[in-house]
C-alpha cells in the first residue's frame, strides 16, 4: 500500500522516513533474542542534511593493481615484522600466514592456501601427596612397618613435551580447512619416589623410587573435507582418519581419550545441528605416562559412537546431545602385564579369569544456560553383557546409571557452582545382574576436576584385591580397576554419590581463585564387603576440600602457572577401608604445575 501524497507546499517523506513496522524479537525462528524481557527503546531518528550518494565504482581511477590476498597487502605495508620466536604477532609457523612456496620448493604443494602450524608445549608438575599405601608382603623399606598399611608420603615430578605440527589447505577464518595432515607427539620425564616397596615394581627387590620416561603418538590423523556439501553459511562435513582426539560428552564423563579410529562429523542448519559418527580400536598406553604406545598390538577393544547435537533443544539457550556408544571388548583370552611387572589384564579380582563385554550407553548431555543459571549434565544408561563375571564365572547382565548435574550463576568477576554426580553401584555380586556403573575412559572437567583430592589421587584397594585400586587418577568413578589406561571396565563396583559447591573468583585478567568442597560416598558397599570378607562398610568416603591459584602473566594461554592444594577428611567407609600408621584421617595434596605453549 503506497503512502498517501504529501500536502501542497511540503516535501514527500523520504524511504528511510517512513513509519518502521515493529521490531519482531523472533530474530531466528525458535530463537530469542537473549536476555529480551521488554520492549526495545524508542527509534533513534537521524537526520543527514545535504548527504549525497557515494561517488559508483566507475568514477574511481582504474590504473590499479588488486591485492590477491591480505597478506601480501600488510606485508607490502610494513606492518608485519615476523620474528620466529614471536608466539603473539603474525607467524607463519603458527599457522597465520602461507606458506611461500618458493622457500619450500620440496613440499608437494600446489596454490597459495597452504598453512603450517607448529605447537610446541612444555607442562611440568610437581605433586607431594599423601594416600594409603600398603607394606610390601615379602619385604619392607623400614622393619618397623608391620601393619597393612605404612608411611603415606610420597612424591610426583613429571615433565612432558609436546610437539604437534600441521600442514593444511583452505583459508581457516570463515571455514574449515580443505584438508589437514597434523602429527602430535608428546615426550614424558617421570620421577616417583615411595616410602614402601612393591608399589613402583612388582619385584620386592626393586627400589621403592622410579626413574622412567617414554615417547607417545598423540595424534597422527588426517582431515578431508567435503566442500560439495558447504553451504552459504559454512556447514561443513568430513572425515578424520588416524589418531585423534574424541570426547563423547562436554564434560568427558564417558569416553575422552586420543585413539585411532575413523569420523565422520559436521554440521547443518547454521551450525546449530551436529553430529559424529566414529569408531575407535583401542591402543595401548604406555604405564607411568599414560601416553599411546603405537608400536605394540592395539587392544581387542573396540568403541562405536553416534551422537547427535541440537542448539535451543528443549529450552532456547540450551544444547542437547544424544548419544548411543558401544563398547565391544574381546580380551577374555589376553593376559597383559604392565612394564611394572603388574597383572592388568585380567584384574586380580575374584576368580582371576579373563573377561569379555558388550555394552551399550544411551546418553544425554546437556550445556547452556536457564535464564543467568549456566547448566551442564550428563545422564547414561549401560546395558549389556558380561560374559564372565569374577565372582560367580557366570555370564550377567549389566545394568547401571550414571547421572551428573552442575549448576553455576555469574556475579560480575564471581562464578558460584553446585555440583552432582551418581554412579550407580552392584547390590548383590553374586546374582546375574552387574549394577556398578563404569565409563570406557573418563577424564572429567567437575567438582574441581583434578584440583580435587578423589579425582586426582588414585588409591589402592590392598586387603582386597592385588594391583586394584578404588577409583582411577583423574577421574570420578570408583571402578575397582587394574588401571583406567591398561585395564577393563568393571561393572562389578560400589558406585558413587558426590554433592559439591564451589566458585571461581578472576581477581584479574590474569589472577583467578577457585574452591570447590565435596561430600563423598560409596553408593553400595556390597562388592567391597565380599572382597574384603567384612560384614558391613560404612558408605561415607569423606569430604573433599580443595582450592587452586591460576595465574597468567599475559592474560592469554601461553604461559600459566598453576598451584593447588587438596585434603581427604576420611570418612567412616574410607577409614574402615584405610586404616594407616598415624590414624589415617586426613590426606593431602598439593600441585604445583607450569604451561608454557608456543
Amino acid at each position: 500500500m503506497q503512502p498517501p501524497p504529501a500536502p501542497p507546499g511540503e516535501e514527500a517523506p523520504r524511504d528511510w522516513e517512513q513509519e518502521a513496522p515493529p521490531v519482531d524479537p523472533q530474530i531466528i525462528e525458535g530463537r530469542q533474542r537473549p536476555g529480551y524481557t521488554a520492549p526495545l527503546p524508542e527509534r533513534i531518528e537521524q537526520t543527514n542534511e545535504g548527504a549525497v550518494r557515494a561517488p559508483p565504482p566507475e568514477a574511481f581511477p582504474k590504473d590499479q593493481l588488486p591485492i590477491p590476498d591480505r597478506w601480501r597487502l600488510i606485508e607490502s605495508l610494513g606492518l608485519v615484522r615476523e620474528n620466529l620466536f614471536d608466539p603473539y604477532n603474525q607467524n607463519t609457523y603458527k599457522g597465520d600466514r602461507p606458506i611461500n612456496r618458493a622457500k619450500v620448493p620440496w613440499l608437494p604443494i600446489k596454490g597459495d592456501d597452504w598453512f603450517f602450524v607448529a605447537n610446541l608445549i612444555s607442562d611440568s608438575v610437581y605433586e607431594p601427596r599423601t594416600f594409603p599405601i600398603p607394606v610390601g608382603v615379602q619385604t619392607t623399606e623400614d622393619p618397623d612397618r608391620n601393619d597393612v598399611f605404612g608411611n603415606d608420603f610420597s612424591q610426583v615430578f613429571s615433565q612432558t613435551f609436546i610437539a604437534g605440527f600441521a600442514l593444511l589447505k583452505g583459508s581457516t577464518t570463515f571455514k574449515p580447512p580443505t584438508i589437514e595432515y597434523r602429527v602430535t607427539l608428546a615426550y614424558n620425564v617421570n620421577y616417583v619416589d615411595v616410602p614402601e616397596r612393591r608399589v613402583l615394581f612388582v619385584e620386592p627387590s626393586r627400589p621403592s623410587h622410579r626413574l622412567d620416561q617414554f615417547l607417545g603418538v598423540q595424534e597422527a590423523f588426517v582431515d578431508y573435507h567435503f566442500s560439495q556439501f558447504d553451504n552459504d553459511r559454512f556447514d561443513f562435513i568430513s572425515i578424520r582418519a588416524g589418531i585423534q582426539p574424541f570426547q563423547s560428552d562436554f564434560r568427558g564423563f564417558l569416553f575422552n581419550d586420543q585413539q585411532l579410529g575413523v569420523r565422520l562429523f559436521g554440521s547443518r542448519d547454521n551450525n546449530r545441528f551436529q553430529f559424529n559418527l566414529g569408531a575407535f580400536w583401542r591402543l595401548e598406553k604406555d604405564t607411568n605416562s599414560g601416553l599411546n604406545a603405537i608400536l605394540r598390538s592395539p587392544r581387542d577393544d573396540f568403541v562405536f559412537v553416534a551422537n547427535a547435537y541440537r542448539q535451543d533443544f528443549l529450552i532456547p539457550a540450551l544444547t542437547s546431545q544424544f548419544t548411543v556408544v558401544y563398547n565391544m571388548n574381546r580380551e577374555a583370552d589376553d593376559i597383559q602385564i604392565d612394564t611394572n611387572g603388574f597383572p592388568v589384564r585380567p584384574a586380580l579380582l575374584g576368580t582371576l579369569r579373563g573377561r569379555e563385554y558388550d555394552v551399550v550407553y544411551l546418553g544425554y548431555n546437556m550445556d547452556g544456560r536457564v535464564g543467568r543459571v549456566n547448566l551442564t549434565g550428563s545422564f547414561y544408561w549401560a546395558l549389556g553383557e558380561d560374559r564372565n563375571s569374577f565372582f560367580t564365572d557366570r555370564p550377567a547382565d549389566i545394568n547401571a546409571q550414571f547421572a551428573a548435574l552442575e549448576a553455576s550463576y555469574d556475579r560480575n568477576w564471581m562464578r558460584f557452582r553446585l555440583s552432582a554426580a551418581y554412579a550407580s553401584g552392584d547390590s548383590d555380586p553374586y546374582d546375574d545382574t552387574e549394577g556398578g556403573f563404569d565409563a570406557i575412559f573418563e577424564n572429567p572437567v567437575f567438582a574441581g576436576a583434578d584440583t580435587s583430592y578423589w579425582i586426582r589421587q588414585t588409591i589402592p584397594f590392598a586387603g582386597g584385591g592385588r594391583a586394584i585400586s578404588v577409583n582411577g587418577r583423574n577421574g570420578l568413578l570408583n571402578s575397582l580397576r587394574s588401571s583406567k589406561e591398561q585395564g577393563q571396565s568393571n561393572f562389578n563396583n560400589p558406585g558413587l554419590i558426590l554433592a559439591g559447591v564451589g566458585a571461581d573468583f578472576d581477581l584479574t585478567p590474569q589472577f583467578r581463585l577457585s574452591a570447590n568442597a565435596n561430600h563423598l560416598w560409596f553408593e553400595d558397599t556390597s562388592t567391597l564387603q565380599v572382597l574384603r570378607n567384612e560384614g558391613s562398610i560404612p558408605k561415607e568416603i569423606g569430604f573433599d576440600l580443595s582450592a587452586a591459584a591460576i595465574w597468567r602473566p599475559k592474560a592469554n594461554q601461553n604461559i600459566v602457572f598453576r598451584l593447588s592444594a587438596a585434603t581427604l577428611l576420611a570418612g567412616d567407609g574410607f577409614k574402615d577401608l584405610f586404616t594407616a600408621r598415624g590414624g589415617g584421617q586426613e590426606f593431602v595434596s598439593v600441585l604445583a604445575n607450569v604451561v608454557l605453549t608456543y
